[in-house]
């Protein structure tokens, strides 16, 4: 990850060049406490984002809802997410950071407390619409302030950083969480989830600075329309490049099992499926996140040094996974504890080998276009995702119970999950062909070493 997330550096390309007053050379204590605090508001983001995977089967009971409607919510908030990244860019030019991501917090606030007071299943579904909107614009505003704050060199170490310390709001919304439900009740749960928010996003109104003493910005000149078509112009001219779409469909393929697994359905297929108990069950969530956290810094090194296997290294992530999905799924009966810490080890490689793709839209676009692919790019895995949330959900409510009403049976579940070999399939193929159509395009064997455009 440690090469890979660098290239969200670029996300704030047109804001570095409007920059008037040059970065001290030593970097002020303020700085450090400005990160620090917007990291914090992206843990809590990444707390809200999660705080539905361990609720599921408590949400199904509170709102009456089936499988599918459960999926609604997660899909919902996935397809918020990501269609939030291009249009917060824009935002971002014209409203500043700080206030991008205090209001995020603010509105992830707003929905987990009517999330906790909802009976129905439309308002609760329009609380995680408004999950999904604050968490999207969050962390590409952090990103923002470290620009401001820190000298260019410093960008690929903090942006690792921002999204290890994020990737701690994952570890709270397992174990921690699932005790609070069986200790405080849902509607106590969930008010203190957004009592987070709330937290952060005070820290960051009277925390945050949007540039240290002297630091101006250039304002944004251009109107509504301007800006509306030059955002279109973008991202059709990125997305011609084939190798924005090589970054797509590996951001895809390799993306979506952890994110599946973390964000609805792991939980239940642990506990009912496989029969562990509720702390189980949250400690191999756990364990798939801080796994991750590690696994990222040195995939990433991985892939510096080898940048030219980096389709390689997706093909081998995805692989890895399927054939450990492949051996829960045909194993009879449930599996023993040792095999689901393998599955949870493959599927924390996932989240890390998915920022390939960000650098592979790095390599093929200019710098004028980088943060347009970026967007793009990331719009794969989260989209895949609700096509497989979705798909498991509606198998799921035509599949007959097991233990009584709301009870999933093991043969169910695996059936469910199965769907997800539709996807790899497809992703896979798309890999192959996009790699090649971005060498013919390239012509990448002259390319050692690549030009400054095209640097891996």
């Amino acid at each position: 990850m440690s090469t890979a997330v660098r290239t969200v550096d670029f996300l704030t390309t047109s804001f570095v060049r409007r920059l008037r007053t040059p970065r001290p050379r030593f970097v002020p204590l303020r700085a450090y406490v400005v990160w620090g605090i917007g990291a914090g508001a992206y843990t809590a983001a990444i707390f809200q984002r999660f705080s539905l995977g361990v609720a599921g089967d408590a949400a199904r009971e509170r709102f009456h809802i089936s499988a599918s409607q459960l999926s609604t919510f997660a899909m919902a908030q996935l397809l918020v997410y990501a269609g939030m990244q291009i249009p917060v860019g824009v935002l971002l030019d014209r409203f500043g950071a700080k206030r991008l991501i205090a209001t995020g917090a603010l509105v992830m606030a707003i929905g987990q407390a009517w999330f906790a007071i909802a009976h129905g299943f439309a308002p609760a579904l329009l609380a995680r619409l408004l999950i999904g909107a604050g968490d999207g614009m969050t962390f590409i505003s952090v990103l923002r302030l470290l620009v401001a704050w820190f000298p260019p060199r410093w960008n690929p170490l903090l942006v690792q950083l921002t999204g290890q310390v994020g990737a701690l709001g994952a570890v709270v919304s397992a174990n921690p969480l699932v005790a609070s439900l069986v200790h405080n009740g849902w509607q106590a749960t969930f008010l203190g989830a957004a009592c987070v928010s709330v937290i952060a996003c005070v820290a960051v109104a009277f925390g945050v600075h949007t540039g240290p003493p002297g630091w101006e910005e250039e304002p944004l000149r251009v109107g509504l329309r301007e800006e509306a078509h030059r955002v279109r112009a973008s991202v059709a001219a990125a997305w011609r490049e084939p190798g924005t779409k090589l970054g797509l469909v590996a951001h895809l393929v390799t993306m979506f099992p952890g994110l599946v697994f973390t964000v609805l359905w792991g939980f239940p297929f642990l506990v009912q499926g496989e029969g562990l108990s509720a702390g189980t069950a949250g400690g191999l969530l756990t364990l798939l996140t801080v796994s991750g956290m590690v696994i990222g810094p040195a995939l990433g090194t991985l892939i510096g040094r080898l940048p030219f296997y980096r389709s390689w290294f997706v093909l081998g992530v995805a692989g890895v996974a399927a054939g450990m999905w492949t051996v829960v799924l045909a194993w009879p009966g449930r599996v023993p504890l040792w095999v689901l810490v393998l599955l949870v080890l493959s599927l924390a490689t996932t989240g890390p080998a998915s920022a390939i793709g960000f650098d592979y839209a790095r390599t093929f676009n200019p710098a004028t276009r980088i943060g347009t692919a970026t967007g793009i790019v990331n719009v794969g895995g989260f989209v895949a995702a609700v096509l497989v949330i979705a798909m498991i959900g509606v198998i799921l409510d035509h599949a007959p119970p097991s233990q009584g009403q709301g009870q999933y049976s093991l043969s169910a579940l695996k059936i469910a999950f199965s769907t997800q070999y539709l996807v790899w399939a497809a992703g896979i193929v798309a890999v192959v062909r996009l790699r090649r159509a971005t060498r013919d395009k390239h012509d990448l064997s002259r390319l050692r070493p690549l030009p400054p455009t095209l640097e891996p």
